[in-house]
């Protein structure tokens, strides 16, 4: 009997040891970088559910969603019956996540800061909980042979507004926002350098800080009526950006979401200066 009980208890201890080791098919994700960086690896297949900010690839769409990852509805996540949970650490709120691991469920931070250092730290960790660490390695040492040859093409010190629209009214990034990290990354000078986060600006405001360049989001341009209209409102329209019709419009993601296609938003910040001058 006593013979019986330990072989009994070593192929249960192995069935645990196995499904620990197993990497997880049921993956859920709560923010939109992190979903790119699933899909970035090939493993899009294993998500069973994102946040409402996971917008890219179009294959995300299609996915249940759980909210948006800062107020991510608790019940959705775990009605999905995930094996993995990948969390921005902007995910939350804090006892949503703290819930999720009591009921059993394996959840995973990762930081979300909009730096280079962060954003490998994402990739790998992400690599890492599918089970496809080689895969991570490779993906972060692409993407710093690119940033690098990217960073090496010095751009003249155009002064730039990231302006954001998000509900009618407009917004500039100023400092210690993704924004800004972008900006800096492709050589601009942001006009709102003395501001910090996100604050609204009046047209007038606008007009007084004379940026050279106007960099918005798809989703701005939707909300502003195109980009005819914003850049025919007053105050804009005096400035030497809309003047000159030297405006970048990008994916919101692609913009501000310091993924996996860092590479690809630098380089169409630094081409997209010339391009529209010259029209």
């Amino acid at each position: 009997m006593k013979q019986r009980l330990a072989l009994l208890l070593a192929a249960v201890l192995a069935f645990a040891t196995l499904t620990a080791q197993a990497a997880p098919q049921r993956v859920v994700a709560l923010g939109g970088p992190l979903t790119e960086i699933v899909y970035a690896l090939g493993a899009g297949n294993r998500l069973i559910g994102v946040d409402q900010s996971s917008t890219y690839p179009e294959a995300a769409k299609a996915l249940p969603k759980v909210g948006y990852y800062r107020a991510f509805s608790l019940e959705g996540v775990a009605a999905l019956k995930p094996d993995l949970i990948l969390a921005s650490d902007q995910a939350g709120p804090p006892q949503a996540l703290e819930q999720l691991r009591r009921l059993g469920l394996r959840v995973i931070v990762l930081p979300s800061a909009p730096t280079l250092d962060a954003l490998e730290q994402r990739m790998h960790g992400v690599a890492a909980a599918l089970g496809l660490r080689n895969d991570g390695r490779a993906m972060v040492a692409e993407l710093r042979k690119q940033v690098d040859a990217l960073a090496a093409k010095q751009l003249g010190p155009t002064r730039a507004l990231l302006l954001i629209n998000r509900s009618g009214n407009p917004e500039g990034a100023g400092t210690d926002t993704s924004a800004d990290a972008m900006l800096k990354l492709a050589g601009y000078r942001n006009v709102l350098a003395k501001q910090k986060g996100y604050k609204p600006l009046s047209l007038e405001g606008i007009a007084a800080l004379k940026p050279e360049l106007i960099i918005t989001s798809t989703a701005s341009i939707a909300a502003s009526g195109g980009i005819d209209a914003l850049l025919a409102k007053p105050g804009i329209a005096t400035t030497p950006a809309a003047q000159a019709r030297r405006v970048i419009v990008m994916d919101d993601l692609l913009l501000l979401g310091y993924g996996p296609r860092l590479p690809q938003a630098l380089r169409e910040l630094k081409a997209a200066p010339a391009a529209v001058a010259s029209r």
